[in-house]
């Protein structure tokens, strides 16, 4: 009997060590490990038979029985660290990275100059301490011309020429119509700068459009005066442009008194960049405000002019063709 299952010991794993060899996957070799090593597999079932042995036999078996385990055990280990190792070898090769082929090109979107120009200069203001307003450019004509001291008759009107709609509304001509909103709401002190679009009848060429941007400040506080102001747009002025020379130029609107253009030495030759004054007495007494205890200042721009001078853009038309050709560049 005991040569029986010693044959029947070394039978199973002469069988089994060349079917874990030829195994070729991992799931196979879990059947394997199942049938050979399973509660129901062949060795459990040969091992039956050694209740029919002697007890002095039985050591003999069983010590051959251990061998035998731990030799499919050991194979079973190897193949499954062969198998693993084969997969993961497969898998890098497939994955290799050819550093000699061409990148794949992935389209990145720009911001508009118009919009990086407004981001810059309301981050430079925001920094100042100003709150960013805004207000309808839909506007009445009150808003727009008589609150900012510019009444029916007034010479001034005869500056711009407006879109007036049928219900004797007009598109905005300037955002300063926001600087009037938003004190009739709030109370001094009060530092806003007012981003937005503006319309005007203007021929269209390389320097007009009939729609624009403008950014406009207003600061009202008790004792402000044009020092204060100047050192504002100097700031200002040097946060967007560098260190270059700035000047004061005398000028009218009818909004502010006095008032004043602002040039900046640029590129060799001087350059008109903005307006400027201190806010009109008229103009706070028709928001309620007391000319006498409060005083401001207010400037704006055109943000067109703004982007064309920091990027030598010559036609402000480019500005708006969607020649991707020309907005790739930013």
């Amino acid at each position: 009997m005991t040569s029986d299952l010693e044959t029947q010991l070394q039978q199973l794993q002469t069988e089994a060590v060349a079917a874990i060899t030829s195994a070729d996957t991992l799931d196979a070799l879990e059947t394997l490990r199942v049938s050979y090593l399973g509660k129901k597999g062949q060795l459990s079932q040969i091992l039956k038979g050694m209740g029919k042995l002697d007890a002095s036999e039985r050591p003999k078996i069983g010590g051959l029985a251990n061998q035998v385990k731990e030799a499919l055990q050991q194979g079973l280990e190897q193949k499954k660290s062969d198998l693993n190792q084969a997969a993961i070898a497969a898998q890098l090769a497939a994955e290799t990275l050819d550093v000699t082929m061409p990148g794949t090109y992935i389209p990145q979107g720009h911001i508009h100059p118009l919009n990086s120009t407004i981001d810059k200069a309301l981050d430079i203001f925001v920094g100042l301490g100003y709150t960013i307003a805004q207000g309808p450019e839909m506007e009445t004509d009150y808003y727009n011309f008589e609150a900012l001291n510019t009444p029916p008759d007034h010479p001034a009107r005869d500056m711009q020429d407006t879109f007036y709609l049928p219900d004797g509304n007009l598109l905005r001509t300037h955002t300063s119509a926001v600087q009037i909103h938003y004190m009739e709401d709030h109370e001094p002190p009060i530092r806003i700068a007012a981003p937005g679009r503006c319309y005007r009848r203007d021929t269209e060429d390389a320097t007009h459009a009939a729609v624009f941007h403008q950014i406009e400040i207003l600061a009202v506080d008790k004792g402000l005066t044009f020092t204060d102001l100047k050192g504002t747009i100097k700031v200002f002025i040097e946060q967007m442009f560098g260190d270059v020379p700035i000047r004061f130029r005398a000028s009218y609107f009818p909004f502010t008194e006095p008032s004043a253009e602002v040039d900046v030495q640029w590129k060799g030759r001087w350059l008109e960049v903005l307006g400027c004054g201190m806010v009109d007495p008229n103009v706070l007494k028709n928001v309620g405000y007391d000319p006498e205890v409060y005083t401001g200042f207010a400037a704006g721009f055109g943000v067109e002019r703004f982007a064309m001078v920091l990027h030598q853009i010559d036609d402000i038309r480019r500005l708006y063709t969607s020649d991707l050709r020309f907005l790739r560049q930013f």
